[in-house]
């Protein structure tokens, strides 16, 4: 949430998250508006049902949502904390860095990063993990303590992923990415030998409009620009080619889309790859699963630039791993 000039506290009354604090704004605004807009992570409708419920007061008093706030009124939201129906799972989680704030961890492959739909969607994800490891020491969301990650890597795409563990922590993460100060470097294995040792792919990216479980480049539903920028690093028996890859914006799927796109498409890839040549590495490389590794977070944290390296998982590091220590050791 972003705060104007004035008092804001936040604090925790058993199972009761409380928020009191004097609004900050030049022209008057209806209550429910100016809270939805405060609020980032609360809808409007969702502020309006605290307000029927009397969890909100204006200047000591129960109101109905028309009423107009301005500035230095006082208002204190009290939210009760429900139990999330994600239960807590103790999870072998690979911790790259982690303070009281912030956790960094490098992600399993098969590992989905929040609860989906079907049978035994809500068990095994990360957000199952993380609530057995951060214990109480978890964010709001929605009236539910539970863990924030900021941002997502697809199920079997491994590596670095970010998670608040602080409400100030989640906003600050939340409009790192949103203004794009942050970098987020991958590493990717292709079919395909890339001649070009850097290049930029820019294109719009959105819902195939035939299959709505698949993005595309061409004539997509929704279409939102997207920019990946990579650089050749090895080529493997003039076969395939190792990339580091650059991200400038984060649609779903991007990567793996812009890649195939050009016509070379990650290694075991079940969507956007080639299945005869993902037998083929599944056999002679043992690679299962894409081979796409989030491998570096950069970004300012606590006033200073720092980076963030998620070592290669095993299957990836044994065919390329001298590669990405070599690249690592030029940059040293």
């Amino acid at each position: 949430m972003k705060v104007g000039k004035g008092l804001f506290f936040i604090y925790k009354q058993t199972n009761i998250m409380i928020y009191h604090f004097c609004a900050y704004l030049e022209k008057q605004k209806r209550i429910d508006m100016y809270l939805s807009a405060l609020f980032e992570d609360f809808s409007r409708s969702y502020i309006q049902k605290l307000i029927d419920r009397g969890q909100v007061t204006l200047n000591g008093e129960t109101f109905n949502k028309n009423i107009k706030v301005k500035n230095h009124d006082e208002i204190k939201i009290e939210i009760e904390l429900e139990k999330s129906e994600v239960s807590a799972e103790k999870m072998d989680l690979e911790v790259i860095y982690e303070d009281a704030e912030i956790i960094i961890l490098n992600k399993d492959a098969n590992t989905n990063v929040h609860p989906v739909p079907g049978e035994g969607g809500n068990s095994w994800t990360l957000v199952n993990g993380l609530l057995e490891h951060c214990k109480d020491n978890l964010p709001n969301i929605g009236g539910i303590e539970r863990p924030w990650i900021v941002h997502r890597l697809d199920k079997d795409t491994t590596g670095a992923i970010m998670i608040a563990k602080t409400d100030k922590m989640m906003n600050y993460l939340s409009d790192t990415i949103k203004d794009r100060n942050i970098g987020k470097y991958y590493i990717a294995i292709v079919n395909g030998k890339v001649k070009n040792r850097n290049f930029t792919i820019e294109s719009y990216i959105g819902r195939d409009k035939n299959d709505r479980t698949r993005m595309t480049t061409l004539n997509p539903s929704n279409p939102k620009l997207a920019v990946t920028h990579g650089e050749v690093l090895e080529h493997i028996d003039n076969l395939y080619s190792v990339v580091k890859i650059k991200l400038e914006t984060g649609r779903t799927h991007q990567i793996r889309v812009h890649l195939a796109s050009i016509g070379f498409p990650i290694l075991g890839d079940r969507v956007y790859g080639n299945k005869r040549v993902n037998t083929t590495i599944k056999t002679e490389y043992q690679i299962k699963r894409q081979a796409l590794h989030a491998y570096e977070l950069e970004f300012e944290l606590y006033g200073k630039t720092q980076k963030f390296t998620a070592p290669l998982k095993a299957d990836m590091k044994k065919m390329i791993g001298h590669i990405v220590n070599e690249e690592k050791k030029e940059q040293d």
